[in-house]
């Protein structure tokens, strides 16, 4: 099945929209062309020159990247240096680059909650919340042949969410009338002739974030021409989100423990560990990426130890002094979430052409 790049583009979107961006990141399409077609996908941590020679040489035409190509605004494109031939390889190649980056941090699923799914932590919640999502309710028309397929296409797309409860809706039966006028190709009645239709008006909660999604799957799902619905602001607070996460261990453990816990699960060869190895640890946040500024908030939540990367000698004193203990297992350990989007993707899109890069972008070694 030929699949268009808007459509690759919409997936990541819809899981990961950029409302959930922190501000000024640089997120989105970065290089080429939305409307083309893909052939292949490699997904990768980074875009560095070998990962685009990798994609080259699978015959990949997109990449989907967390870190951003281009951050700092360009001041050339100078081919004799590294990063001129990076971008230079791309346009030879006519490969496009999608980057995902603090949306997919922020996102449900994403980099955050597969670090602490990997190292099976309970009850976990936003560590450092960044946005309220904002709720509405959504009303649409159908007929009654195609009330249950259209209810559950919208709540595919995540429509109909109350708490832990899924597909929350509710019907009710009535009539809707309409003249289909010249240049009309109804589903049911004939032109000039007003039609009286058994329907069903289906309302259901939706969050800002996925209201293009759930529309999408309505308009995919409804029989219509042209489909009758609303939305409604709601005055109710939506579900908070945010960088990092806070959680619970199955039972407590040392420090010293939870550290080799840590490196079989992020597949890792060492990491740096600050405090007392034998102290007992429960409560632990994480954070992808570089998030030493965010200890203050970790200890302020309760937890026993921080887990985030690129921690500097000042922060790893003051967090010592407040009591709270730092596991950094580096900054790369976010590439853990490639596997994620693989998944994703192939779910979505039924893509066969979608693989994890097998370049290491990780800049440091262990000696």
């Amino acid at each position: 099945m030929a699949v268009q790049g808007n459509e690759l583009i919409s997936v990541m979107e819809d899981w990961a929209p950029k409302s959930l961006a922190v501000e000024h990141d640089r997120i989105g399409l970065q290089v080429g062309d939305p409307e083309d077609k893909v052939r292949g996908v490699l997904l990768a941590l980074d875009v560095t020159e070998a990962v685009v020679d990798e994609a080259v040489r699978l015959g990949a035409n997109w990449i989907i990247a967390h870190h951003p190509v281009i951050f700092h605004p360009l001041k050339d494109l100078r081919t004799d240096r590294p990063a001129g031939r990076v971008y230079a390889k791309l346009l030879a190649n006519k490969i496009n680059v999608y980057i995902s980056h603090t949306n997919l941090d922020v996102a449900v699923g994403g980099v955050n909650d597969v670090l602490c799914e990997k190292l099976g932590l309970k009850d976990t919640d936003v560590l450092i919340p960044t946005l309220q999502g904002k709720l509405k309710k959504i009303v649409v028309f159908i007929p009654e042949d195609h009330h249950e397929e259209v209810l559950r296409a919208m709540c595919k797309a995540g429509a109909g969410w109350i708490g832990n409860y899924s597909h929350c809706t509710f019907n009710l039966n009535g009539t809707g009338t309409f003249l289909p006028e010249e240049g009309t190709n109804p589903y049911i009645g004939k032109q000039g002739e007003l039609e009286k239709v058994k329907e069903i008006r289906l309302e259901t909660i939706i969050t800002e974030e996925i209201q293009e999604a759930v529309i999408r799957a309505m308009w995919e799902a409804h029989p219509y021409e042209e489909v009758a619905y609303d939305i409604y602001p709601l005055d109710l607070p939506g579900e908070v989100r945010g960088l990092g996460r806070i959680g619970n261990l199955v039972e407590e453990i040392s420090l010293s423990q939870l550290a080799e816990k840590l490196k079989e699960a992020y597949r890792i060869p060492r990491l740096r560990m600050m405090g007392d190895g034998k102290k007992k640890v429960r409560s632990v946040a994480v954070l992808g990426g570089s998030g030493g500024r965010y200890y203050s908030d970790a200890l302020a939540r309760g937890a026993d130890v921080f887990i985030t990367g690129d921690l500097d000698h000042h922060t790893a004193l003051d967090a010592m002094n407040d009591g709270l203990s730092l596991l950094d297992p580096g900054h790369h350990v976010e590439n853990l979430v490639l596997e994620r989007v693989s998944e994703k993707l192939q779910e979505k899109l039924s893509l066969d052409l979608v693989r994890v890069t097998t370049v290491d972008t990780n800049p440091f070694t262990f000696v």
